[in-house]
């Protein structure tokens, strides 16, 4: 595990390559043309946010059941990846809805929903920093990560429960995709890609998050541990 946790960048990198090369050999859009290819990148971005806040939801289940700090590093290093994920997700959605709908924001049911799950999931990072007992932050956290996983199904199932600008599913969906099976080829080379990716800022965060508590863990010196008493010469303790 630890060989491949080495490894895990360079295939991430190879991975991504790859997913590049298949996306620019996917055919065009017949209507988009090639602006179509920012789906490339967009739609693993949105996977990756589910599977990030999936992955804090898992945890914080696990925290209450163990109450172990792992899980709650888990939930915490999942949660930063997902809202990076969830940004990127609606940059880039903005960046390929300006040509399309002609503006760059519009009150979309995916679009809101989107933004306040990625909203939500920051008061959840602010709220871990906010707190400085672990135990009280870990449970804490670990309530708001249960509770705000709602916002998953409903980011997913907009497009169908409201009237959206977004198309509805055509991957996930009953009988075959409707997607063009070589764009859908090159959609899950890229799925898998930044998959790994997001291993690899998991894996980095995690490390990361363990550090930090170990430091935390080890009283250091204090600030005035370096400062003595000045020793005052030739004076008697008479005066």
């Amino acid at each position: 595990m630890t060989l491949l946790g080495r490894r895990l960048p360079i295939i991430a990198a190879v991975l991504l390559a790859v997913g590049l090369a298949a996306g620019l050999m996917a055919p065009p859009d017949r209507i988009q043309g090639n602006l179509q290819r920012l789906m490339y990148v967009h739609v693993p971005a949105a996977w990756l946010a589910y599977l990030g806040f999936a992955i804090t939801f898992g945890a914080s289940v696990a925290w209450w059941w163990r109450r172990k700090p792992g899980h709650d590093r888990l939930a915490s290093a999942a949660a930063e990846v997902g809202v990076f994920f969830t940004g990127l997700a609606i940059v880039l959605g903005s960046v390929w809805g300006k040509p399309v709908w002609g503006v760059w924001w519009t009150w979309d049911p995916r679009l809101v929903t989107t933004a306040l799950m990625f909203f939500v999931y920051l008061g959840y990072l602010a709220l871990r920093r906010a707190t400085l007992d672990p135990q009280v932050r870990a449970r804490r956290a670990a309530v708001f990560g249960v509770v705000a996983f709602v916002q998953v199904p409903i980011v997913h199932m907009s497009v169908l429960w409201w009237r959206s600008l977004h198309q509805p599913p055509t991957v996930l969906r009953p009988g075959d995709p409707t997607i063009d099976h070589s764009m859908l080829a090159a959609l899950l080379v890229n799925l898998l890609a930044f998959t790994v990716v997001f291993a690899v800022f998991l894996r980095a965060r995690m490390r990361l998050a363990a550090a930090h508590d170990e430091a935390d863990a080890t009283p250091g010196p204090l600030a005035g541990d370096a400062v003595s008493a000045p020793r005052l010469e030739g004076v008697s303790r008479d005066g």
